[in-house]
Formats: C-alpha cells, structure tokens, sequence
C-alpha cells in the first residue's frame, strides 16, 4: 500500500474511532453524528451534543479512543439496500439525509466496528482495531461547523479535529511544527507589533497602522525598482466600474458571486446599470491600451498596478492577512505579439527569480489547463496551453513540473508559482496567465509591419500576488524581524538625558537625509525604559548616545538579537553602513 493510501485508511479509521468514543462519552442516544473524512494532518468529525466539548474533555475523548483500540475489534463491511439503510439510521437525521441524496442506484455500504458501532461509508478501512494501536493521534481542538458548509440552513455541529500520524516520533515532530507556526502566527505578531489590524466593521479589510504601512510601502518601493528596470509602466484605474464592463470582460457571467455589488434604487441581478467594486484589474488594463492605437514597433506594452481590490469571502473562510476580501495585487498587463511570447514570459520568470532570491524563497512552477467553464474558442486553447508547455519545458526540462488539469482561469491557461514558507507550507502566490480572450472581448488591435491589424495577446502576471498575504507570509518568515531596508523603523535613537537631546536630533536628521526610517525617544525617563520600549518592536539598531558620543560625533549601537553594544562608530560611518544596507537588501546586520 501506498504511503499516501495508508495515512487515508488509518485516518479515516481513526475517524470511526472518535465517533464511536464519542457515543459511549455521551450516550448513543444523545449523539447525531454527520461526517467524519481525512484531512492533510489527521481526520475530524462532525457531531451534535447535548453540550458543549471543551479543552477539559480532550484528555477523557483520546483515553476512550485507546481503550475501544485496545479490545482489538473486527471491521466488517456491509452491503445493504437504501430502506435498509434508512431503517438503520431512522434516528440519524444527518444519515438520513445523506442517504436519501445519494443516487437511486447508489450501492450503499456500512462498516461495523465491533458490534455496537456501525458508520455509512464507502471505505476502505482496517480490518482489525489492533492495526491502529501503534498510531498516534492527539484531539487538536473543536470548533462550529455548519451541516454540508450551508450557513443559511442554520444547522451548527461540533467539528472535533484529531492529529494522526503513523509514529509518536512523527506526532511528535508535527506538534513541534505546530508550536512553532503558533510563536510565527502573523494574526498574534502583526497587532503586537502595530502592523495592522482587523475591525468587526469591515470584515476580511486589513487597517494597515504606521508602522506596517511603512513596511508595506518599502517592500512596494523594491517592487516598483525593479519593474522600472524592466520597462514596465505603471497605471491606476477606478476601483468601481459599471457592470458593462464586466459583461464584456466576462466577470459578470463567471465571477458575480464574488464581487461586491453596489445597487442602484430599485436593484435586481438584472440591472444594466448597476456598479461594482473590482475584483480584478484586468478589464481596467484592457480599457488603458484601447484608449489609443497601437503599432507592433510599441509592443510589449506593459501595464502594472496596484489597486485596491475587493472579493466577496465566506466569513468562515477569511484566515489573516492569508485570505482577505480587500487588498492590492502587484498586476501587470502585457500586451504581445504572438511571436514575443516566449521572451517576455522568460524575463517575467527572471524578474520572479529576482524578487523571491532576495527573500530567500523557492519556488517551483505548476501549469494550469482549461476549466470547464472556459470562455473562448477550444483551438484558442490549446494554442495557449501548447505555448506554455514549451516555455516550461525550456525553463524546467519537459516533466519536471506539475500539470494541474482544468485549473485554469475562465479566459486562459495559466502558470502559478508555488512559494515555501519557514514552515514549509506552499502558498500560490505568483501566477502568469496567457490570455487571447479578453484581447478578443475588448476588440484590442495593433498595426503590424504590413500595415494590417492584428490582436495582441495579453499575458497576466504576479509576482507577490495579493500583497496582504506575501506581507503575512513575510511576517511568520521573520517572526516580524524584519531585514533592515523592510523594518518599519529601521534606527531608534535613544538620547541618555535630555541634554543630549540636540546631538540626538543631528543624528536623526542625519539619518532622515540618507532614506533611513528613524525613531526617536527624547521624553525625560528612564534610557532602559526607552531600550525595552523599542527592542519590543524589534528596531534593528537602537542607538544610545551622550555626552562622549556628542564630543566625538560617534554613536553607540546595540544590534537586534545580540547583548554586546557597539561603541565609537563614527556617526558618518554608521550611515553609510544604513545607506548600503538598504540599496544591496542586506539581511546581515553586522557593523
């Protein structure tokens, strides 16, 4: 058996286990129980309960679990009609449900743990409990769940969530894993250290405070460096637009559901002149180059923008800066001739190289085919996903990347960047779409060298994504110690009395001069109590200078992460360290 099969037959195993933990804890009669599957670090289940679980009853649900292992039942499977079926579980309502929407000629199947615990399930599942008695497994936590995902239906259950692992030793190291994605936690890190923060009134809408504004703006300042150097321009556009121009984009048809809709008096779906908050850039981009005519001597053209978007989330969804309903995306919008395709998407790859390399992130490529609800002509298609086959195939050798059938965009076929987190979790975060549809929706032309008009192709690209998240990706990454040129603050200064207040000033002027982001204590207390106050938020460098340091023009640096204070730096010397440090993207903080 496969590794992969295994963990799905043991966890789903397990998952019966629970349930039936569960029936003997509180009484058969007491418990409807709805649905148990495997998940990526173990299994959960699905229950109503005359009361609420809590922490407290962990320890009592996992020794019942090991108990009900320990009498080494068989499993036994069982085939059996619906009415048999619905006759079984006439007191399950959950059961019932799931039977009663299964197919007419669905065969139904039933697994018996002993002989007191029967499940509705298809299996596979052990044959015998004692295979399961060297797992390891440990209740993780319980949480609401609406029946089927519906919230409208107003059916909560208790979703009781369970680690299971082959091995303590392997329990044991996801657990260590876990702890530490806690102490990395971007929701935990970011209000502490008044990054940002998330208000009941506008749910999933991040306020981004001073200080992480002031990282957000210099990881945007890199970002837009490096594409001037790639001869990009960048635009900005309305972040309400008519309805018309989503119906011509498609978006209406393909993506309603998810926009954010702003009515007029007598609103219906049906509307023609109803508005709506973007949730792309795209047709915004398209608008932009038809506003004039263009030759193939101008081509590529390059669009890039970082708009507010907005995209309407289930509130069960919403995890962080991960998963937002607004935020801004670092788009561009190139505009091709087909025989340019392979060049620009070959540097767009070196521009991804560029930016990830300096985080030290990798990533590797997936190619993304058409879904079912793809708009446009099939050949269009194929041409499409054929030109990116080849452009992966020279990049990666043919094979080495993953193909991930029908998961494309509505418009066109795509490549995602899959980036690795410090915890190693995947996150698609860049992605570049080839798109021949939109040019098409649009009636986009070029004149080309004879005279004639052509339809440019337009490739869709990210590198960070939805910036929010790359920003909580980069907060857990760090565990918010920032490198110097993305630290909010990068010098505090600390003057030791207020006499030293004026030389304190000269050095933040000096600093200020140079791009340095400075903050200064220059209130009348305690210098230790301005020490703590700023190592909290994890300045790189925090100087303390008095009346030596304002004699010899020098500064005394203490460096985050390290207890030995640095004395006698020349002042001048200090600031071209800073300078150097913010053009090269230096992690190393060393003087």
């Amino acid at each position: 058996m496969e590794k992969e099969e295994f963990l799905n037959v043991y966890r789903h195993s397990l998952a019966h286990i629970l349930a039936k933990a569960v029936f003997e804890i509180f009484g058969k009669e007491n418990v409807q129980y709805a649905i148990g599957p495997q998940i990526a670090d173990g299994f959960y289940y699905d229950f109503q309960l005359p009361r609420t679980v809590t922490e407290e009853d962990f320890p009592a649900i996992e020794a019942k679990m090991k108990e009900i292992l320990k009498r080494q039942e068989a499993w036994t499977r069982k085939e059996v009609t619906r009415s048999e079926a619905l006759e079984l579980f006439k007191n399950q309502k959950f059961k019932t449900e799931l039977i009663n929407d299964l197919p007419e000629d669905e065969k139904l199947t039933l697994y018996y743990t002993g002989d007191d615990y029967v499940d509705l399930c298809r299996g596979p599942h052990v044959e015998n409990s004692k295979e399961l008695l060297s797992t390891a497994f440990k209740v993780k936590a319980v949480s609401g769940a609406y029946w089927r995902g519906d919230e409208k239906r107003g059916i909560t259950l208790q979703r009781i969530y369970v680690y299971a692992y082959p091995s303590q030793a392997e329990l044991k190291e996801h657990l260590q894993l876990v702890k530490e994605a806690l102490e990395r936690d971007h929701k935990k890190i970011g209000p502490e250290l008044g990054l940002f923060m998330f208000n009941e009134t506008a749910p999933g809408m991040p306020y981004w405070l001073p200080r992480g504004w002031k990282s957000y703006k210099a990881l945007v300042k890199f970002w837009r460096n490096i594409h001037d150097r790639h001869g990009y321009q960048e635009i900005s556009a309305p972040v309400i637009n008519s309805r018309k121009l989503w119906d011509i984009s498609g978006h209406w048809a393909h993506y309603r559901d998810n926009m954010f809709i702003v009515p007029n008096t007598d609103w219906t779906p049906e509307a023609a002149d109803l508005m709506a908050a973007k949730p792309m850039n795209c047709p915004n981009a398209m608008m932009t180059y038809k506003r004039t005519n263009h030759s193939y001597k101008e081509l590529p053209i390059r669009y890039n923008e970082l708009d507010v978007i907005h995209r309407k989330e289930k509130s069960g969804q919403l995890n962080g800066l991960f998963r937002v309903q607004e935020f801004r995306q670092d788009d561009d919008h190139t505009f091709v001739m087909e025989s340019q395709i392979e060049d620009e998407i070959a540097d767009i790859m070196d521009i991804a190289d560029e930016i990830y390399s300096v985080f030290g992130i990798t990533y590797r490529a997936e190619l993304s085919t058409r879904p079912d609800d793809y708009m446009g002509d099939i050949n269009v298609w194929n041409h499409a996903e054929d030109a990116l086959k080849r452009i992966l195939n020279k990049k990666y050798g043919e094979g080495n990347y993953e193909i991930n059938e029908g998961d494309g965009a509505f418009y066109g076929p795509k490549i995602d960047l899959q980036i690795k987190d410090a915890l190693g979790r995947e996150w698609q975060c860049g992605t570049i779409q080839l798109d021949f549809q939109l040019p098409h929706n649009f009636g986009l032309t070029y004149q080309d060298n004879n005279g004639e008009l052509k339809q440019p192709v337009v490739i869709h690209r990210a590198i960070f994504g939805s910036i929010e998240r790359f920003m909580g990706i980069l907060i857990e990454n760090y565990k918010g110690a920032f490198p110097f040129w993305l630290s909010p603050y990068q010098v505090a200064i600390v003057p030791i009395r207020t006499e030293h207040n004026e030389y304190a000033k000269k050095v933040e002027n000096a600093l200020l001069d140079a791009g340095i982001r400075v903050e200064s204590d220059y209130a009348d207390q305690n210098m230790n109590t301005k020490i703590k106050a700023f190592k909290k938020y994890k300045d790189p460098y925090i100087i303390v200078v008095g009346d030596k340091e304002a004699e010899t023009n020098t500064v005394s640096i203490t460096i985050r992460g390290e207890k030995q204070q640095l004395h006698d730096v020349a002042l001048d010397r200090f600031v071209e360290i800073c300078k150097k440090k913010n053009e090269t993207h230096d992690k190393d903080l060393t003087i």
